[in-house]
Protein backbone atom coordinates (compact mmCIF):
# COMPACT_ATOMS: atom_id res chain seq x y z
CA UNK A 1 0.00 0.00 0.00
CA UNK A 2 1.56 3.67 -0.96
CA UNK A 3 2.18 6.31 1.89
CA UNK A 4 -0.90 8.32 -0.01
CA UNK A 5 -3.33 5.26 0.67
CA UNK A 6 -2.03 5.13 3.94
CA UNK A 7 -2.97 8.44 4.84
CA UNK A 8 -6.51 8.49 3.64
CA UNK A 9 -6.89 5.29 5.03
CA UNK A 10 -5.83 7.23 8.50
CA UNK A 11 -3.16 4.97 9.54
CA UNK A 12 -0.64 6.08 11.88
CA UNK A 13 3.10 6.31 9.96
CA UNK A 14 4.06 3.99 13.11
CA UNK A 15 2.17 1.06 11.54
CA UNK A 16 3.18 -0.95 8.91
CA UNK A 17 0.84 -2.76 6.64
CA UNK A 18 2.48 -6.65 6.38
CA UNK A 19 0.18 -7.74 2.83
CA UNK A 20 1.87 -7.94 -0.16
CA UNK A 21 -0.94 -7.09 -2.96
CA UNK A 22 -1.58 -9.62 -5.83
CA UNK A 23 -2.25 -8.00 -8.99
CA UNK A 24 -5.66 -8.77 -9.03
CA UNK A 25 -7.68 -8.93 -6.20
CA UNK A 26 -11.15 -9.37 -4.64
CA UNK A 27 -13.31 -6.43 -3.32
CA UNK A 28 -13.49 -8.11 0.10
CA UNK A 29 -9.34 -8.16 -0.17
CA UNK A 30 -9.13 -4.70 -0.85
CA UNK A 31 -11.36 -3.97 2.64
CA UNK A 32 -8.93 -6.02 4.29
CA UNK A 33 -6.43 -4.23 3.30
CA UNK A 34 -7.73 -1.00 3.97
CA UNK A 35 -9.00 -1.88 7.62
CA UNK A 36 -7.74 0.61 9.85
CA UNK A 37 -5.61 -0.04 12.22
CA UNK A 38 -5.19 3.21 14.55
CA UNK A 39 -3.18 3.82 17.23
CA UNK A 40 -2.60 6.03 20.14
CA UNK A 41 0.43 8.78 18.83
CA UNK A 42 0.90 9.06 22.28
CA UNK A 43 2.13 5.87 22.73
CA UNK A 44 4.78 6.17 20.31
CA UNK A 45 6.05 9.47 21.36
CA UNK A 46 6.88 8.01 24.69
CA UNK A 47 8.46 5.36 23.26
CA UNK A 48 10.93 7.84 21.35
CA UNK A 49 11.02 10.25 24.18
CA UNK A 50 14.41 11.16 25.14
CA UNK A 51 13.48 11.86 28.42
CA UNK A 52 11.83 8.38 29.68
CA UNK A 53 14.25 5.72 31.13
CA UNK A 54 13.39 2.78 30.61
CA UNK A 55 13.97 1.72 34.31
CA UNK A 56 11.27 4.48 35.43
CA UNK A 57 8.71 2.77 32.83
CA UNK A 58 5.44 0.90 34.72
CA UNK A 59 5.14 -2.40 33.65
CA UNK A 60 1.92 -1.48 31.35
CA UNK A 61 4.27 1.02 29.11
CA UNK A 62 6.68 -1.92 29.28
CA UNK A 63 4.24 -4.48 27.70
CA UNK A 64 2.97 -1.26 25.10
CA UNK A 65 6.54 -0.83 23.77
CA UNK A 66 7.15 -4.42 23.50
CA UNK A 67 3.71 -4.60 21.24
CA UNK A 68 4.87 -1.53 19.37
CA UNK A 69 8.27 -2.75 18.76
CA UNK A 70 6.42 -6.56 17.67
CA UNK A 71 4.53 -4.58 15.49
CA UNK A 72 6.68 -2.96 13.73
CA UNK A 73 9.65 -5.66 13.30
CA UNK A 74 11.06 -7.31 10.57
CA UNK A 75 9.69 -10.76 10.83
CA UNK A 76 6.09 -8.91 10.31
CA UNK A 77 6.86 -7.21 7.67
CA UNK A 78 8.70 -10.43 5.67
CA UNK A 79 6.91 -13.49 6.51
CA UNK A 80 3.47 -13.13 6.83
CA UNK A 81 2.49 -12.01 2.77
CA UNK A 82 -1.00 -13.40 3.61
CA UNK A 83 -1.88 -11.35 6.53
CA UNK A 84 -2.54 -7.86 8.26
CA UNK A 85 -2.58 -7.03 12.09
CA UNK A 86 -2.69 -4.16 14.17
CA UNK A 87 -4.32 -2.48 16.39
CA UNK A 88 -8.22 -2.03 16.89
CA UNK A 89 -8.14 1.26 17.77
CA UNK A 90 -6.37 3.59 20.98
CA UNK A 91 -6.22 0.08 22.89
CA UNK A 92 -2.27 -1.17 21.92
CA UNK A 93 -3.44 -4.62 23.95
CA UNK A 94 -6.43 -4.84 21.66
CA UNK A 95 -5.17 -6.27 17.83
CA UNK A 96 -7.72 -6.87 14.33
CA UNK A 97 -5.78 -9.42 12.29
CA UNK A 98 -7.02 -10.37 8.47
CA UNK A 99 -5.59 -13.68 6.97
CA UNK A 100 -6.60 -14.66 3.21
CA UNK A 101 -7.16 -18.21 2.63
CA UNK A 102 -3.56 -19.97 1.52
CA UNK A 103 -3.73 -20.63 -1.84
CA UNK A 104 -4.33 -24.15 -3.25
CA UNK A 105 -6.07 -25.11 0.53
CA UNK A 106 -9.98 -25.38 0.78
CA UNK A 107 -10.25 -22.02 2.47
CA UNK A 108 -8.52 -20.09 -0.79
CA UNK A 109 -10.52 -17.15 -1.39
CA UNK A 110 -11.70 -16.42 1.80
CA UNK A 111 -10.84 -13.38 3.66
CA UNK A 112 -10.64 -14.60 7.67
CA UNK A 113 -10.56 -11.83 10.19
CA UNK A 114 -9.85 -12.59 13.87
CA UNK A 115 -9.45 -10.93 17.22
CA UNK A 116 -6.14 -10.56 19.31
CA UNK A 117 -5.56 -10.26 23.21
CA UNK A 118 -3.18 -8.99 24.83
CA UNK A 119 -3.01 -9.91 28.58
CA UNK A 120 -1.11 -7.49 30.87
CA UNK A 121 1.29 -10.52 31.94
CA UNK A 122 2.20 -10.76 27.58
CA UNK A 123 4.90 -12.03 26.65
CA UNK A 124 4.93 -14.47 29.80
CA UNK A 125 0.78 -15.66 28.76
CA UNK A 126 0.19 -15.95 25.10
CA UNK A 127 -2.12 -13.80 23.79
CA UNK A 128 -6.11 -14.56 22.80
CA UNK A 129 -6.69 -14.94 19.32
CA UNK A 130 -10.35 -15.96 18.21
CA UNK A 131 -11.69 -16.17 14.42
CA UNK A 132 -14.29 -13.74 14.30
CA UNK A 133 -15.22 -15.19 10.65
CA UNK A 134 -17.30 -18.52 10.28
CA UNK A 135 -15.00 -21.01 9.04
CA UNK A 136 -15.25 -24.93 8.51
CA UNK A 137 -12.17 -26.27 10.51
CA UNK A 138 -11.83 -29.29 13.15
CA UNK A 139 -9.37 -27.24 15.21
CA UNK A 140 -11.77 -23.79 15.50
CA UNK A 141 -14.63 -24.10 16.56
CA UNK A 142 -18.55 -21.88 16.57
CA UNK A 143 -17.47 -19.51 18.78
CA UNK A 144 -14.12 -19.24 17.08
CA UNK A 145 -11.53 -21.01 19.89
CA UNK A 146 -8.72 -22.08 18.42
CA UNK A 147 -7.33 -25.79 19.40
CA UNK A 148 -3.60 -24.68 18.89
CA UNK A 149 -1.11 -25.96 21.04
CA UNK A 150 1.62 -22.96 21.54
CA UNK A 151 -1.66 -21.04 22.56
CA UNK A 152 -1.95 -23.31 25.41
CA UNK A 153 0.42 -25.33 27.14
CA UNK A 154 3.46 -24.90 24.69
CA UNK A 155 3.41 -20.79 24.94
CA UNK A 156 6.76 -19.81 25.19
CA UNK A 157 7.96 -16.26 26.24
CA UNK A 158 10.16 -16.44 23.03
CA UNK A 159 7.34 -16.93 20.99
CA UNK A 160 5.83 -13.08 18.88
CA UNK A 161 2.91 -12.78 17.12
CA UNK A 162 3.90 -12.81 14.12
CA UNK A 163 4.68 -17.32 14.61
CA UNK A 164 1.27 -17.27 16.17
CA UNK A 165 0.14 -15.88 12.83
CA UNK A 166 2.15 -18.17 10.51
CA UNK A 167 1.17 -21.16 12.71
CA UNK A 168 -2.64 -20.41 12.40
CA UNK A 169 -1.89 -19.57 8.54
CA UNK A 170 -0.01 -23.24 8.62
CA UNK A 171 -3.10 -25.02 10.49
CA UNK A 172 -5.23 -23.89 7.51
CA UNK A 173 -3.07 -25.66 5.13
CA UNK A 174 -2.70 -28.94 7.12
CA UNK A 175 -5.53 -29.31 9.90
CA UNK A 176 -5.15 -31.49 12.86
CA UNK A 177 -7.64 -33.98 13.01
CA UNK A 178 -5.70 -35.91 15.68
CA UNK A 179 -6.81 -32.75 18.58
CA UNK A 180 -10.03 -31.38 17.24
CA UNK A 181 -12.01 -29.32 18.60
CA UNK A 182 -14.77 -30.04 16.62
CA UNK A 183 -14.74 -34.21 16.35
CA UNK A 184 -17.52 -34.19 13.94
CA UNK A 185 -15.65 -32.45 11.61
CA UNK A 186 -12.11 -34.07 12.35
CA UNK A 187 -14.43 -38.00 11.99
CA UNK A 188 -15.35 -36.49 8.44
CA UNK A 189 -12.58 -34.91 7.35
CA UNK A 190 -10.54 -39.01 8.39
CA UNK A 191 -13.51 -40.91 6.74
CA UNK A 192 -14.89 -38.91 4.39
CA UNK A 193 -12.09 -35.99 2.80
CA UNK A 194 -14.32 -34.99 -0.05
CA UNK A 195 -17.58 -34.38 1.57
CA UNK A 196 -15.27 -32.40 4.22
CA UNK A 197 -13.44 -30.22 1.37
CA UNK A 198 -16.70 -29.82 0.01
CA UNK A 199 -18.31 -28.45 3.10
CA UNK A 200 -15.27 -26.43 3.77
CA UNK A 201 -15.25 -24.61 0.61
CA UNK A 202 -18.33 -24.11 1.16
CA UNK A 203 -18.11 -22.48 4.14
CA UNK A 204 -15.62 -19.85 2.78
CA UNK A 205 -17.72 -18.55 -0.36
CA UNK A 206 -20.89 -17.77 2.35
CA UNK A 207 -18.91 -17.00 4.90
CA UNK A 208 -15.46 -15.19 4.28
CA UNK A 209 -16.00 -13.91 0.36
Amino acid sequence: MSCSVGRRCGLDPALLWLRCRPATASPIQHLAWKLPYAMDAALERKKQSKNKKISLLTKGHQIQIFLIQELTSRSMRSSLPEVCAGPKGDNIYEWRSTILGPPGSVYEGGVFFLDITFSPDYPFKPPKVTFRTRIYHCNINSQGVICLDILKDNWSPALTISKVLLSICSLLTDCNPADPLVGSIATQYMTNRAEHDRMARQWTKRYAT
